[in-house]
């Protein structure tokens, strides 16, 4: 309950069956007051706001029509479920949204009954819908199976692949196209209300199912032309032409803010016993209701905390980059002087900093939309013909074009670079976002170079070694957020491939880093330094190929060699052991220890809250160390000032 006490309905509402009985004022009313909420609580924990506050009087409309958990509802990229979260039980917690211990921001199973699905990536929804709509079949049940997906996610090829085998099929799947962005619809009024109201009706229904049993008497050429007539009709009047060629009954489309339009089109879609997946139409607006994120909806799709009254967002003042920007000013930098370097992405030309890249080179910039496939065979194309694509993708959408990677870039050796970002664990958004395994799945492929800098400036570096490189094809993965705080270099150096560097020479003790776990390393080498241990510290700098000459040299001349990335088991640390048990050069008492992310799903949660829970910050170094030369017990004391 807020203080002002602004939410008297939303107050009585502790789970979907409070709202059933509901008047459509009241679920005005009550929409109203889960709006003011959301602004509330996203101004507070930052959050996904625009997305939510879209589909408000959707998702009261849907819980209000449909009997949730026992129907199943999926929400597609799972970024918009606050108000579903409000609605089935959750309230209470919003306040620990995207925190440690707290709610998650995406529809998570383990959370609550009514998250039949986890989502964070998009475009799973209908695939995963019409699994459950099959299994429902199977068990001779009666439930409905509801997939609500949005415009973006509707431009990847997976949610093509399901809608065409559901349209083969005939289990009843119900699948709502939230349209706030693609402008794919008609004019949204009384009279597309109408029409989708009689034809989404049992009678309309019945009666096209007659008639569909009629033309079926008839010979095959003036079935199918009668077929045909009818769909073209309807797709003339309303929409939806594509979607009835992949086999779905198309209603809409209809306003997704207008509860006049919503509820009588929904029940008669939850009261319809016809066979066959329906699609169902909604125009939304994103942000709607609040103005700031209306008027700038991608800024408000994805927000820290905010001034609640101004919209004004609380940015913190620094005056260090972060790596996305620095990765952006780089390139920048790299075309301007090359005009066959090309910048692509998967719709997610801010969060990679590609944006900046378009403002510069419009004619050279390429957004795929939610197609990271595509985008990695896409840029493979462009690189047979001599141009030199950088295709900036997150570390964990990267795993959804593994199979381009390996297939199409990696095979034929074709020089397209990747810029990886959201490398290692990011924060608030959790386990599905987190880059945690990039190492593993690319160091494994032949042919590959693999970059990981260790703070802003070896960026810029590594940027400008990406873009002479045309041998082969290389990457550079960087995490989310901000630098070191290093002045950056005008020009980025053409680092020698394979090549590490070393910092710091020491003499037992070898510390090898790959990536931005050097900070670390160095407070960790300080550490020991205080403990009568000098540690050497060196940066890896490749992860592939590996510095062979660099890795012996530790290895020969220290009795601890610790390797530490941001990745899970079977990156980095793996290659270096390989390389060490096949020269031997374990077997005169060398003692390694491999530092990774652990084999589990770290939780959402600050990042130096996450890196300690991993056990990867300069103290668990340091623990490692003393544990290696069997003084462990040295670990819980103090060290000399």
């Amino acid at each position: 309950m807020t203080e002002d006490h602004q939410t008297p309905l939303l107050d009585t509402v502790n789970g979907p069956d409070d709202i059933r009985e509901f008047s459509i004022e009241e679920l005005r009313q009550l929409s109203d007051e889960i709006r003011r909420e959301v602004v509330r609580t996203v101004s507070i924990t930052g959050g996904h706001l625009g997305p939510s506050l879209g589909v408000v009087e959707l998702s009261v409309a849907l819980h209000h029509v449909f009997n949730a958990p026992e129907d199943r509802m999926i929400w597609d990229v799972g970024h918009q479920t606050y108000p579903h979260k409000m609605l089935t039980g959750r309230r209470e917690r919003m306040l620990t949204l995207r925190q440690g211990g707290g709610i998650s921001g995406f529809p998570k199973r383990s959370e609550s009954e009514y998250d039949c699905f986890g989502v964070g990536h998009s475009s799973t929804s209908i695939s995963a819908g019409l699994g459950m709509s099959v299994a429902r079949d199977m068990k001779g049940g009666k439930n409905h199976v509801v997939a609500v997906i949005g415009d973006g996610a509707m431009s990847a090829g997976m949610a093509y692949e399901a809608m065409n085998n559901a349209g083969a099929m005939d289990s009843r799947l119900i699948v709502v196209l939230n349209d706030n962005d693609m402008s794919i619809a008609p004019p949204v009024g009384a009279v597309s209300a109408y029409l989708s109201r009689v034809v989404s009706s049992k009678s309309f229904r019945s009666m096209r199912h007659f008639a569909r049993d009629v033309t079926r008497k008839l010979p095959r050429s003036l079935s199918e032309a009668a077929r045909r007539a009818e769909e073209y009709a309807r797709g003339f009047v309303i929409g939806g032409t594509l979607f009835e060629e992949l086999g779905f009954y198309y209603v809409g489309p209809i306003d997704g803010h207008n509860f006049e339009h919503l509820l009588p089109v929904l029940n008669n879609l939850r009261d319809d016993e016809e066979e066959g997946p329906v699609l169902l139409h909604v125009v939304t607006e994103k942000g709607h209701g609040y103005q700031p994120a209306v008027d700038a909806h991608d800024k408000y799709h994805g927000v820290g905390k905010f001034d609640l009254v101004t919209g004004e967002l609380h940015k913190p003042k620094t005056n260090t980059p972060s790596y996305t920007s620095v990765f952006a000013q780089a390139l920048i930098k790299e075309a301007e002087k090359d005009e066959k370097i090309l910048g692509i992405t998967a719709a997610m030309p801010a969060g990679t900093g590609l944006d900046r890249f378009n403002d510069r080179f419009p004619d050279r910039f390429f957004d795929v939309g939610i197609a990271e496939q595509h985008a990695v065979t896409f840029a493979a194309g462009l690189a047979t013909e001599g141009f030199k694509p950088f295709c900036a993708i997150y570390s964990s959408f990267l795993q959804r074009a593994y199979d381009q990677v390996m297939h199409d870039v990696v095979l034929q050796n074709l020089p397209v670079r990747f810029a990886i970002d959201r490398a290692g664990l990011v924060g608030a958004d959790g386990p599905t976002h987190a880059g945690a395994f990039d190492l593993t799945f690319l160091t494994c492929l032949p042919n590959i170079v693999v970059m990981a800098p260790a703070d802003e400036v070896e960026l810029v570096h590594m940027i400008a070694t990406a873009a002479a490189f045309d041998d082969g094809p290389s990457a550079v993965r960087y995490p989310r957020g901000e630098g070191v705080g290093i002045e950056i270099p005008e020009e980025g150096e053409i680092l020698e491939i394979g090549k590490g560097r070393i910092l710091r020479e020491g003499g037992t003790v070898a510390i090898l880093s790959i990536g931005t776990r050097l900070a670390e390393s160095l407070k960790a080498a300080d550490e020991l330094a205080a403990r009568g241990l000098v540690a050497t510290v060196a940066d890896a700098r490749f992860a592939k190929p590996i510095d062979e000459e660099l890795i012996s040299r530790l290895a020969m001349d220290h009795g601890v060699l610790i390797t530490i990335e941001e990745n899970s088991v079977g990156g980095f640390g793996a290659h270096v052991l390989q390389y060490l048990a096949g020269e031997g050069l374990l077997d005169n008492g060398l003692k390694v220890r491999s530092m990774t992310l652990p084999d589990v799903f770290v939780g959402q949660d600050t990042p130096e809250k996450q890196y300690r829970i991993a056990e990867l910050t300069a103290s668990d170094i340091v623990k490692t160390v003393l544990a290696a030369l069997g003084r462990e017990d040295e670990a819980a004391r103090p060290t000399r000032a």
